[in-house]
């Protein structure tokens, strides 16, 4: 076998199908209809990390479901509760809408977020009444006790599905919140990043333009470099997904 340096080994792990990352049941060609969940813990969290992906697999007739653990009920200083949660939410279904996706909210409060039977229980109802072919969410080790506990109950979801669908993670906000995260994945978002922006845009409460954005573009283009295009969005795949990729 020849030789291949690291950079060509990333670059064709990197530029995959036009969907990203297609499971090996359904490559390009194929007809089937993929369910693409992408879990977060608050509204922007989705756009943030797997915009680009997800407007990929939209682009390319698979369905994609936002999930979201709360409604941001923490997230506008100033504001109560209720209020920032009704506006984050109608932030949350305008930048769906852009990436072609559909929301979806699960009952936890913004900074008060627990793990316990009960609320495994509900993130279990919505996976298998969901029922993904890739469940995409944070990565565990995270300065944030929000992004940790959605990743938890994710985890736990996928093995009591038995692991029978794809379970990857992405990052967010990389060295600042996420922590110690080696792809083992890259989607070329080039195409799609001008959707990911607006849609991330599309949360004028959180001050993308300005805010977390910023280091979310510099993390394109980063992951983007190693992987040899313009921009690409960085996923770690569980080594125990049952269908195996490409």
């Amino acid at each position: 076998m020849s030789d291949m340096t690291r950079r060509d080994m990333l670059q064709s792990a990197a530029i995959l199908a036009a969907a990203g990352m297609l499971p090996a049941t359904a490559k390009a060609g194929d007809n089937k209809k993929l369910k693409i969940l992408i879990a977060g813990a608050h509204p922007d969290d989705p756009e943030s990390s797997s915009g680009g992906t997800m407007a990929l697999y939209a682009d390319a007739g698979h369905e994609v479901v936002a999930l979201y653990l709360t409604r941001g009920e923490a997230g506008i200083r100033g504001k109560s509760h209720e209020e920032a949660a009704k506006i984050r939410s109608a932030e949350a279904e305008a930048s769906c809408k852009i990436l072609g996706a559909r929301p979806v909210f699960l009952t936890q409060i913004d900074g008060a977020t627990e793990i316990n039977t009960g609320r495994y229980d509900e993130a279990w109802k919505v996976i298998k009444d969901e029922r993904p072919d890739i469940l995409i969410t944070h990565w565990p080790i995270d300065s944030h006790r929000d992004h940790r506990v959605i990743s938890m109950l994710m985890y736990d979801a996928w093995l009591h599905a038995k692991k029978k669908f794809e379970l990857f993670y992405f990052e967010v906000e990389a060295g600042q919140q996420t922590q110690h995260f080696a792809p083992t994945h890259y989607v070329d978002i080039t195409t799609t990043e001008d959707r990911k922006r607006k849609a991330c845009y599309a949360h004028p409460s959180q001050d993308a333009e300005k805010g977390f954005y910023v280091l979310h573009d510099e993390m394109n283009r980063f992951r983007g470099q190693e992987a040899g295009v313009d921009h690409a969005e960085a996923f770690i795949r569980h080594s125990q997904s049952s269908r195996g990729l490409l």
